[in-house]
């Protein structure tokens, strides 16, 4: 373990053993990473452990600098506990690189262990590892559905459970969660132009640029249409219609797309900092069924996202098989994920009767405009969690652990506790 210091906090690094499949806890290991984060005043106190479980899938924890708002909240109560999930940040990768000495059956095989069941596993056996009690979960959008699966197959380890933006629909498929989420970004898009109303015109005028010429972004990748259109991800956020304005208004330098706008779209469309969350985007929602690239299916459906519509509608957190193709550090593991998505034999990821009898406190932010977990089936999960208590808000949109100032999880303590 390693420990060092930032203004106001201690910092504790934290490697453990896993199986790489919990069905074998004497085959392939691997490591999973964690850091402690505790207030430099109470950093010998006897606190409970707060387990933070990030967004993605595919995501590395949080590297704070300090007490930003919501840890600055959660560390008043609690000594917490950032995981990298397996395969992210410093826990032992996943990607072209490590997974190159096999082939795709089994780069697909290996990869089918790294969904919300397996991160539930790993969790239990750290836990059991820090401590004899329970701890306290706070899962924010795919964290808060690992935090279901938690709640579903090992609720003995869990104290109380704080969910922000992450109810998930627990028997729908993907192709329903995609036909509700096409809705949402299609009011997302509308709202957006009538914001930036010269935006319809300048979206146009990049779309008929790129039919036309043939464009690389500097990592190599090609700049098409449906590429560009990919771009609306950052509006389910709270500034994300902004974010995009300005991405829009810096396109063109000289008649030809400028180089901070080909710059930008490449952090935008590269997965080189989460693999993962491309390779298993849609196997995250599967249960018992293929998902057989939903999201490309369902979008057919929905004319509006049509890359020679106008005005031209930019599409949310959908992965496209060319995506996989079109990117170097993916387009090694095109052959793995086409064989993800048509796996059929995924295991539940959630307890329906289970959750009916649940006896841990739990509570959840459900945002009411939420472009990327959508709201309906959150509130029939809400239903079927037995005592959850659920706050619906049109305050913040997704991000709103991050931005409300700790106002988020202070909200759902006092929730948990009784005291709202």
């Amino acid at each position: 373990m390693t420990s060092f210091r930032h203004p106001g906090t201690v910092l504790t690094d934290r490697l453990f053993g896993v199986p790489l499949d919990h069905r074998r806890p004497d085959g392939e290991q691997i490591e999973v990473f964690a850091r402690e984060v505790v207030a430099a005043g109470q950093a010998d106190a006897d606190l409970p452990w707060l387990l933070y479980l990030q967004g993605g899938p595919g995501f590395g924890a949080p590297r704070p600098e300090g007490r930003e708002p919501w840890l600055n909240r959660a560390l008043e109560d609690y000594r917490v506990l950032l995981l990298d999930q397996r395969g992210t940040g410093r826990s032992s990768a996943a990607n072209r690189k490590t997974l190159a000495r096999l082939g795709p059956q089994a780069q697909a095989d290996y990869l089918a262990h790294f969904r919300a069941d397996s991160i539930v596993l790993d969790a239990e056996l750290i836990r059991r590892e820090l401590t004899d009690e329970p701890w306290s979960v706070l899962g924010q959008s795919f964290g808060g559905m690992c935090a279901v699966t938690y709640l579903s197959f090992a609720p003995h380890g869990i104290r109380e459970a704080f969910i922000t933006g992450g109810l998930p629909g627990l028997t729908v498929t993907a192709d329903d969660i995609y036909r509700h989420t096409y809705r949402t970004v299609a009011a997302k898009n509308a709202a957006h132009y009538e914001r930036y109303p010269a935006d319809v015109d300048q979206a146009r005028r990049i779309a008929d640029y790129l039919d036309d010429h043939e464009v690389r972004l500097p990592d190599g990748a090609p700049l098409s249409v449906a590429a560009f259109q990919s771009a609306g991800a950052v509006l389910g956020q709270g500034s994300g219609s902004h974010a995009l304005h300005y991405l829009l208004e810096n396109a063109f330098a000289g008649g030809e797309l400028s180089d901070v706008f080909l710059y930008a779209m490449m952090g935008k469309l590269s997965f080189a900092g989460a693999p993962l969350y491309a390779l298993l985007h849609e196997a995250a929602y599967a249960q018992g069924r293929a998902t057989r690239w939903s999201a490309q299916r369902v979008r057919a459906e929905f004319g509006e996202f049509d890359p020679g519509a106008t005005p031209l509608y930019f599409t949310g957190e959908m992965i496209y098989p060319w995506m996989i193709e079109a990117d170097p550090v993916l387009r090694p593991l095109r052959q793995a994920a086409d064989i993800l998505a048509e796996r059929a034999d995924w295991p539940p990821l959630y307890d329906p009767v289970r959750l009916a009898a649940n006896e841990v406190p739990v509570a959840a932010a459900v945002y009411y405009h939420d472009m990327y977990v959508d709201r309906e089936f959150s509130m029939q999960t809400a239903r079927a969690i037995r005592g959850l208590r659920a706050w619906v808000t049109s305050e913040y949109e997704h991000d709103g652990l991050r931005v409300s100032e700790g106002a988020v999880l202070d909200r759902l303590i006092g929730m948990v506790r009784g005291d709202i």
